[in-house]
This record gives C-alpha cells, structure tokens and sequence, in this order.
C-alpha cells in the first residue's frame, strides 16, 4: 500500500479522492506559433495520483479495447507505487513504440473510453500516463536495447512507418538481420511525413528509428518496391518479407471543380507544412492570409486545419456533411483545433467548386444535409435538405476524405500479391500474402487506420514469419 498526500492508496477507492487531470497543455496563443507538440509531461506525484485512481478490475475493458491488449492496470498499478522503471518494462512488453501511441491514439475511443469509471467519474488517464512512464525510462537512461543472438536469416521490411518499424523491433528482438526499405530520403514514414509536429514531435521517431539502428536494423532510403528493387530480388536475398507501406493515394473529392488550382489533397500539404526538407516536387503551398476550407470530419482533416491555422491562414473551415456526433475525428483533436482558431460546419456537403478566368478555386457550392437512418455502420446516413444551397468563398481547398492503397506499379511481379476489390492485400491469419514467404500488414490490408492497428499487424506477422522459417508453415 502506499499514500499520496496523506490519502492511502486502495484500489477501488483512490478515484474517489482524485479527480482527473489531463497533462499540462500550452495556451492556444503559444501553440499556433509554431508545430512543437502541444503537451507536456505529468511530474511523478502527478503521475501516480492519476494511475492511482485505476479500481484493477477483475476484468479490464481497458485491456480488451486495446488493439494490442497492453497490460494496462498493471503498468497503472507499477506507477502510483512510484515503480516507473517497471511500469515502462510492462508497457513495453506488449506495444514496440508505447512512446509514439501514447501520444496519437485516440484514447477516448479504445482504452479510456472502455473505463469503468465512466458514468461515476472520469475515466483514467491512460495515455498520459503511459507516455510519462516511458518518457521517464529513456531519460532514465535503463531500456536501451541490446542486440539479439543472431539466428542467421535475413528479412526484408518495406516502409518504415509504424508498421515497417514494429515489424523490426519485433525480428530484430528475435535475432533476425533486418533491412528496411524506404522509398523517402528519411526513414519513419506518416510518423515523419505526416503527422504534425505539434502532435508527435520528429525527434521521437528519430530516437526509435536511433534504438533499431543500434540493435543492428539496417535502413535503405530512397529504394522503391516495383522500382529499384523487385519482389523476386527480395525473395531471393531474403528468407521472408514484410510489406508495411501504406495506403496514401488521396480518395477523390467527386465534385465538379475538383482539378482547379487551389485544390489539394492533404496529404502533400501535411507533408510540406510539417517536414523541413524536400519530399515531393511541388511549388509551395502559401496559405498565408488565405481561406482554407478543408473537406471531411476525420483526424487527417483536423491536422490540416491546424496546419493551415500555424500557417497563418486567415480563416480555417472544416466542411462536414454529418453532425459532431457522427464525425470520425477525434474528440480532443477537435477540441484543439476549436481552440486554435478553426471553425467548423456541420451537415454541409459540398457540390461543386467555383473557378475564376484564371482557373483558380474561389468558393465552394454547398448542400445543407439532415441525418437520416443508420447505415451499415451504424451511422445515420446524410440526405439533402431541398433548396439548401448556399457557397462558401476560398482561396485553398484541402480535400480530406482518405486514402485508398497505391496500386502496384504496371508490369512489375507484384502482381503475384493478390489484392481485393479495393486494392488491399489479401492476407490469412498469420498476415500471410498469397505468395509464399511474404507477409503484410497496416494500412495496406485493413484500409487507412490507427498507428496502433499498424503495430498490431507487424507483431502479428513477425510471428507468423517466425514460425514460417521454423516450421515451414
């Protein structure tokens, strides 16, 4: 047992005397003058008071809502004790990259949102608590990897997003040499590309891309799959191959006006705005003292918004054709994005979009939308509303409606990788492809989705491949 401030910690009791406290967060003001990350850590009473209002359930909704089942009330119960050392070791044993989750994961929708505190009280501070917790082990300086045995046996890793990442961490814990392929001229992928700054910082991928390299994972940068090097030249230099990269073709808007210029997708905007080298050969994209109106209700269409905001646009509109309630975006991201400056309009589709004689977007056309019955998901379908137009004037349009999988190159042998009717790949339960020995998981399978579902699939497919090259099966 233990006390905080005279309170004696007991599961079960302790969420009665501490109400939750998210981490420290800068003032909207400070935050929208540059793209540093926008939360800072717990101190350690701090900390411990807030894992000590987990109640260890006998059966933790928090651990079954968790992609990848993180022992979480234990790591909890480690960090009000103050074992915070041990803590990370047990948030470690189950996530490659808990440092990077915690900080993108939408908590309100996994663990956090699964707490039984829910209804009595707030739910644990999860995520905060396990990005102090690991926070403090690399300061702490007693986790730093050290190589494996070797065992032999080459992989072949492609992309180096979370993915691509977990997938080495795991083959190389295994005592596998490693190589990951990487199409960009730096490794880390969406980690790198495309999430803001401000809400996972470069130097954090860059410190675990750091640990791989020590453990002897090797990074190729600048070779594409299909064009610099084939699948039969991985399948004959190496003894099996995972492909973790991506799905980042832009969906099209499908509206008249889509091809004007000023129209975008979000992608190379996040790209250009976020990363401070070259990626894609584009002009710049000046949003300064502009309108920007960015399409679609998801995380990505927060991140541009927030973007355009840090960019100095003078307005930042999300259009959205469903209600709050129904939009897919992350609850505290919208919460940020509001308190940054965004606005936001609900139930608006939009039709079309207007150029001038030059060719360059200037307003958007609208419906006004009403929800009607669910659809196969769940979500109450939006319908127009008749003789509901209206525009809206804009100097950028961002188009944020997702992402399909790049097809694979014509001609090229990866052809053999059978894919769907959407162009994601086809895998069995161990994240096996069609083709013998070559193994896929992340977006490219599942469609676009979280960082955690990523590193799901590679801890998946790293023991499939482990058991290939074992057993042969």
């Amino acid at each position: 047992m233990d006390t905080h401030d005279g309170i004696f910690w007991q599961p079960n009791r302790t969420w009665a005397h501490f109400d939750r406290i998210d981490p420290p967060k800068r003032s909207a003001v400070d935050r929208v003058a540059d793209f540093h990350e926008i939360y800072s850590l717990y101190d350690e009473q701090t900390a411990r008071e807030q894992a000590s209002r987990c109640i260890q359930c006998p059966m933790p909704s928090c651990v079954e809502e968790c992609p990848l089942h993180n022992r979480i009330p234990e790591w909890l119960a480690a960090t009000a004790e103050g074992r915070f050392i041990e803590a990370a070791r047990l948030s470690r044993a189950t996530s490659n990259m808990p440092e990077i989750c915690s900080r993108v994961c939408p908590q309100e929708r996994l663990c956090e949102g699964s707490c039984i505190l829910h209804g009595r009280a707030e739910p644990v501070t999860i995520g905060a608590i396990e990005r102090f917790i690991n926070e403090y082990a690399f300061h702490s300086g007693v986790l730093d990897e050290v190589r494996a045995m070797p065992n032999g046996a080459r992989v072949a890793v492609i992309g180096s997003g979370p993915g691509g990442l977990a997938a080495a961490d795991e083959l190389s814990a295994l005592g596998y040499a490693v190589t990951v392929l990487e199409c960009q001229n730096l490794p880390g992928g969406l980690l790198v590309n495309g999430i803001p700054s401000f809400k996972l910082e470069k130097s954090v991928v860059a410190r675990r891309i750091a640990i791989l390299e020590r453990r002897g994972v090797e990074f190729r940068l600048e070779c594409a799959l299909g064009k610099d090097v084939s699948l039969g030249d991985l399948r004959r230099d190496y003894a099996a191959v995972f492909l973790a990269f991506g799905a980042q073709q832009a969906k099209p808007l499908g509206i008249p006006g889509e091809h004007l210029s000023g129209v975008i997708h979000a992608l190379p905007f996040l790209i250009q705005k976020n990363v401070a080298y070259p990626v894609l050969d584009m002009p710049p994209i000046d949003v300064a003292g502009k309108r920007v109106l960015v399409l679609g209700g998801g995380d990505t269409a927060m991140d541009c918004l927030r973007t355009a905001v840090r960019s100095g646009a003078s307005a930042a509109i999300c259009l959205y054709r469903r209600d709050l309630a129904n939009m897919p975006g992350s609850r505290k991201e919208y919460a940020n994005a509001l308190e940054e400056g965004a606005e936001f309009r609900f139930l608006t589709n939009p039709t079309a979009l207007e150029g001038n004689e030059s060719g360059a977007v200037v307003r958007v056309h609208c419906v006004r939308m009403e929800l009607g019955t669910a659809d196969a998901s769940g979500r109450r379908k939006p319908q127009p509303v008749p003789d509901s137009e209206s525009t809206v004037e804009a100097d950028w349009v961002i188009g944020a409606y997702g992402f399909d999988p790049v097809p694979f190159p014509p001609e090229s042998d990866l052809a053999a990788v059978k894919t769907n009717s959407w162009g994601g790949i086809v895998v069995d339960a161990n994240q096996m492809t069609s083709v013998p020995g070559v193994f896929a998981g992340g977006d490219s399978v599942r469609g676009p989705s979280l960082v955690v579902h990523a590193v799901r699939d590679a801890r998946v497919a790293v023991a499939g491949i482990h058991r290939y090259l074992e057993c042969g099966k």
